[in-house]
């Protein structure tokens, strides 16, 4: 995209610093399907530390991540039970039924998150042979169609308990789960330790250019591997863009506070327009859902972008923009006077 748009469509869109090039151009590789890359290697041992976890793999998407994770866990024919705005039952293609036999049993939650006594009445009887068999509970934090609202401990705790009452697993699509402990003070550990297993990117607020980190204990690693070499994850010398995220993970995670900011600024101008709808609690880290009140979303997208503006869909009568590395505050400021001057 041309450098005359200030991009706000998702943090997927970052770029490679000078810096972490520089790490991807002097990494040293090796033959990952035989576990022979050594900056694969370090960026998995780093990660599996970073999250508590007894082994992490690198995969090459976050997709790929949350659907390796959810095969392992389940047999064809399970259930996995998650919020209904949640990413792998909006945003995954079908995976989980077109790729391992599974339907997903949706709950409406409150700003992306659900309750223990939400979720149980959802869990199946044991003895229920026709029925599908319930096999995990998922969450996701940050939640993106809720604005990236970030899922609280107690309640991902309560879950927890919940899961081990039942005998199910107990899933994390923690892509932003960076962006929930920079503005929680939570270290990451303390979220993933109440999960089973954990879905986290690379590619997004922590700007590598390719992949994502699942984590869980030895033996689900191993057979994750598996999995991921299966559906054609085995991705040989794939340390050069390894080395992008182990980079990310070592310098990226702190300054993700300035891209809340940067949201905050541009809530605060969208709150002020009768024109426009937004819902203030909600805007908690780096991602914003608003509403127009008379234009189309179509009509909104094309009038911003022909200011100099990129902004994306966020629900059926929404709008998104996601704030990262790659716009500065000047940026901001400039993209809330467009605002302004689109929906005054």
């Amino acid at each position: 995209m041309s450098e005359k748009f200030i991009d706000l469509r998702s943090d997927t869109i970052t770029r490679p610093s000078e810096a972490m090039r520089k790490a991807m151009y002097e990494a040293e590789v090796g033959d990952d399907v035989f576990q022979e890359d050594p900056s694969v290697n370090k960026l998995q041992e780093y990660a599996a530390e970073l999250l508590g976890k007894e082994a992490a793999l690198f995969v090459a998407s976050g997709v790929m991540g949350n659907q390796v994770c959810l095969n392992v866990l389940t047999n064809p024919g399970d259930e996995v039970i998650c919020e209904r705005d949640s990413h792998i039952f909006n945003y995954e293609s079908g995976s989980p039924a077109a790729l391992s036999g599974i339907q997903l049993s949706p709950v409406d939650g409150k700003s992306g998150v659900i309750t223990p006594g939400q979720v149980e009445p959802f869990i199946r009887p044991a003895s229920a042979y026709y029925m599908p068999r319930t096999k995990v509970i998922e969450v996701e934090n940050t939640h993106n169609r809720a604005g990236g609202t970030i899922h609280p401990l107690d309640n991902i705790a309560a879950l927890g308990k919940l899961a081990k009452k039942y005998n199910l697993f107990y899933h994390l699509d923690g892509a932003r789960i960076w962006n929930a402990s920079v503005a929680s003070g939570i270290p990451v550990k303390d979220y993933a330790e109440h999960f089973d297993t954990i879905s986290c990117c690379l590619s997004k607020g922590l700007g590598a250019p390719v992949g994502s980190i699942i984590a869980g204990t030895k033996e689900f690693i191993k057979e994750a591997f598996r999995v991921r070499k299966a559906w054609g994850g085995g991705m040989r010398q794939v340390g050069i863009i390894a080395s992008a995220g182990l980079y990310a993970l070592k310098n990226n995670i702190e300054r993700l506070e300035e891209d809340h900011r940067k949201a905050k600024i541009l809530a605060e101008t969208i709150s002020e327009l009768s024109s426009l709808e937004i819902n203030m609690d909600a805007v908690q880290t780096n991602i914003l859902i608003f509403r127009p009140v008379k234009m189309k979303i179509e009509q909104a997208i094309a009038a911003c972008k022909e200011k100099g503006l990129l902004i994306s869909v966020g629900k059926i009568d929404s709008l998104r923009a996601i704030t990262h590395l790659d716009v500065s505050f000047a940026e901001t400021e400039k993209a809330c006077k467009i605002i302004r001057e689109v929906f005054k």
